[in-house]
C-alpha cells in the first residue's frame, strides 16, 4: 500500500507536464521552499500550499475583517473572506483555460489578502502611517506564511506562491504567469463586487456608471465579469503572458476611477474610517509602550526582531504583526477594555 499511495504524486506531477501549457508553472520543478521538507505522497507541492492556507488560522480571521463597507447592516455585503473566494473562483477560471496550473493559482489565491489588517485600507492607512517601518498587506501577507502562522513557524510554502502573494497588487510583478492572474483577479473581482454592495447600500446606481463604459463591459454584474474574464482568456491563449486588450483593459481601467470618485472616497461609505483609522493607532500606541499585554508569542518574536533589527523598528513591526491580525470586532473590543470606563462590581 504504501509503495502504491508513494506514487500518486509523481503521478499527478507528469499529467501536468503532459497536459498543462508549456508556459505554466510545473509542481515537480518548483524552486522550493523556504526550508527542505519531505514531499507529500499523495499531493504535488502547490496543491499542499493550498491546504496549509485554507487551513490556517490567519485565513479563517478573514471572515471578520472588512472589505469596504465598514461595519455593514446586512448579510450579503462582501467581507474580506468572500473577495478572496472570488478572487480564487475567477483566477481558477482563467488558469484552467489557459491550462496552467490551478493548484498554484487557488493558493496565491487564498493567500493574497492574508495579512490585511481590520477595517480594510483604512486600517492599513493607519498602521502605515504610523509605523516606522510602514505597513503594506501584500508585504505582511507574506510575513504572515513566513513567520507568523503556526506559533512562529510560518507554513513553509513554495516561493512560486510566496512570490505571487507579494506581487499581487497592481504594480506588482509576479514571477508566474498563475501570479499574473490572480494580479488580475484580484482588480476584476473587487471591482465588481464593490459595484454590487455600493448599489445595495444605495451609494450609486447603475444607470450611473457611464454609458460609454457599460457599453463596453455590461450592464450587469454578471455581464461585466464575463466581458473580462473572456478578454483576459482569448488575449491570453498561447502566449507567455497574461493580457488584456487595450480596450477593455482601459474600460475596466475607467471603471476603477469611477469607483474611486463615487464609492471608495464617498463620505455615507466612509463615515467611520477616520474613526476606525484612530482606534487602531490608538491600539498601536498603548501596545508599543505595553508589550507584555500582547499574547506570548508577540513578546517571543520580539525578542528574535531585536536580533537582527533596530530596537525601534523590531518594536514596530511586531506591534503591527499583533494588531493586523486581529479582526474588526476584536480590534474593536480591545480598544473598548482599553480606553472606555465600564461599571465597577465589588
Amino acid at each position: 500500500m504504501e509503495q502504491e499511495t508513494g506514487n500518486i504524486r509523481r503521478e499527478m506531477e507528469q499529467w501536468e507536464e503532459q497536459y498543462l501549457s508549456p508556459y505554466a508553472s510545473f509542481s515537480g520543478k518548483t524552486r522550493g521552499r523556504q526550508w527542505e521538507e519531505e514531499a507529500c505522497d499523495i499531493r504535488p507541492a502547490f496543491q499542499r500550499d493550498r491546504d496549509r492556507i485554507l487551513h490556517c488560522k490567519a485565513f479563517r480571521r478573514l471572515k471578520h475583517k472588512t472589505q469596504v463597507f465598514l461595519t455593514p447592516v446586512g448579510d450579503h455585503y462582501r467581507t474580506r473572506l468572500t473577495h478572496t473566494l472570488e478572487v480564487s473562483q475567477i483566477a481558477r477560471t482563467v488558469a484552467k483555460a489557459l491550462r496552467l496550473n490551478e493548484d498554484l493559482t487557488e493558493a496565491i489565491s487564498l493567500g493574497h489578502d492574508l495579512g490585511h489588517a481590520p477595517f480594510g485600507h483604512a486600517g492599513e492607512r493607519a498602521l502605515d502611517e504610523i509605523s516606522v517601518c510602514g505597513f503594506a498587506h501584500y508585504e505582511q501577507s507574506v510575513r504572515v506564511v513566513e513567520l507568523l502562522e503556526k506559533q512562529g513557524e510560518g507554513l513553509n510554502l513554495t516561493w512560486e506562491v510566496r512570490d505571487g502573494i507579494r506581487n499581487h497588487r497592481t504594480s506588482g510583478k509576479p514571477g508566474t504567469l498563475e501570479g499574473k492572474i490572480v494580479r488580475l483577479a484580484d482588480k476584476i473581482a473587487y471591482i465588481n463586487h464593490d459595484i454590487d454592495d455600493a448599489i445595495r447600500g444605495e451609494i450609486i446606481k447603475e444607470r450611473e456608471i457611464p454609458k460609454e463604459y457599460r457599453d463596453i463591459l455590461g450592464y450587469t454584474t454578471r455581464e461585466r465579469l464575463n466581458t473580462l474574464i473572456h478578454d483576459v482568456i482569448f488575449q491570453s491563449l498561447g502566449k507567455d503572458d497574461i493580457c488584456m486588450s487595450r480596450e477593455v483593459e482601459k474600460a475596466m481601467g475607467d471603471v476603477r476611477a469611477f469607483m474611486f470618485r463615487n464609492v471608495y472616497t464617498n463620505p455615507k461609505a466612509k463615515s467611520q474610517e477616520e474613526k476606525a483609522e484612530n482606534l487602531l493607532k490608538w491600539l498601536f500606541t498603548y501596545y508599543k509602550e505595553h508589550t507584555e499585554a500582547m499574547p506570548e508569542l508577540y513578546q517571543k518574536l520580539l525578542d528574535r526582531m531585536r536580533e537582527t533589527n533596530p530596537a525601534d523598528e523590531a518594536l514596530d513591526m511586531v506591534v503591527c504583526d499583533y494588531i493586523s491580525g486581529m479582526t474588526d470586532q476584536y480590534a474593536t473590543d480591545k480598544f473598548k477594555k482599553l480606553y472606555i470606563p465600564y461599571a465597577w462590581s465589588g
